[in-house]
C-alpha cells in the first residue's frame, strides 16, 4: 500500500493533483477542500489510500490521516465504494460525519450525492460502532461560552449551536432530553452532558 506521497504539485484538476515523486508524475484524486490546500509548484505531502481493481489502480489522496482512516473505514459500508466515499467527505468533514453516524444524523448524511434515505439508515447500522464519535468535537461545542457552567441546559444549548444547528432547533432538542436528564437528577446524578447532546442530536435527526 502507498501510505502517503510527498513532492512538488505539478499541475491540478477538479477532482485530482499531480505529484511529482522521483521524477515520475502522479495522479492523485482528492477532495475539494485538499486541492484548495495545493499550489502547483509548490510541495506537498499527502496521505493516501490505494485501491486495485482489475481494470485499474487508482490513488486518492488526504489532506490527513484521519481523512484517509474514514474514508477506508466508510468503503467497509455495503455500497460504499472509493468515489462516494471521497464524495461523502467532500461534503462532511470526518468529524461531522462521526457526529452523522453517531447520531443516526439521516438528513446530514443525504445531503451527500448519491446517498438516498435507505442508504443513509445502512451506512449508521453498519458503521454506527466501527467509525467512532468525535469526543474532541462534542466536547468542545460544550464548552463555547457557557464552558464552567453546571447547567446542562446552557450546555446542551450551547453544544448543538456550536455543531450548526439553529437556537430554536437547540431549544426544541433540549425540550426533548429534559425527562432524561430529570431522572438522572431525581436519582442523585449528574446528568452526563455528551449523552444527552447524543440524544439531542438523534431528536434532530429524526423530525
Amino acid at each position: 500500500m502507498i501510505a502517503s506521497v510527498a513532492g512538488k504539485v505539478a499541475a491540478l484538476a477538479p477532482d485530482g493533483a499531480v505529484v511529482e515523486v522521483g521524477g515520475v508524475g502522479i495522479l492523485v484524486h482528492c477532495t475539494p477542500g485538499t486541492l484548495a490546500s495545493l499550489r502547483v509548484g509548490e510541495e506537498a505531502r499527502l496521505a493516501t489510500s490505494l485501491v486495485v481493481r482489475e481494470e485499474s489502480l487508482t490513488l486518492f489522496g488526504f489532506g490527513s490521516d484521519d481523512e484517509r482512516t474514514v474514508f477506508e473505514m466508510l468503503q467497509t459500508a455495503s455500497g460504499v465504494g472509493p468515489k462516494l466515499a471521497l464524495a461523502m467527505l467532500a461534503v462532511h468533514t470526518p468529524n461531522a460525519l462521526r457526529l452523522a453516524v453517531a447520531g443516526a444524523d439521516l438528513k446530514a448524511l443525504t445531503q451527500v450525492p448519491g446517498i438516498g434515505q435507505k442508504g443513509a439508515q445502512r451506512i449508521v447500522l453498519e458503521l454506527k460502532d466501527r467509525l467512532g464519535t468525535p469526543e474532541e468535537t462534542v466536547n468542545a461545542a460544550i464548552a463555547g461560552p457557557n464552558a464552567g457552567k453546571p447547567a446542562w441546559r446552557e450546555q446542551v444549548h450551547s453544544g448543538l449551536v456550536g455543531l450548526g444547528y439553529s437556537s430554536k432547533d437547540a431549544d426544541e432538542a433540549v425540550a426533548v432530553v429534559a425527562p432524561e436528564a430529570d431522572v438522572a437528577l431525581a436519582e442523585g446524578r449528574q446528568p452526563q452532558v455528551a449523552v444527552l447532546l447524543k440524544a439531542a442530536l438523534r431528536a434532530l435527526s429524526v423530525r
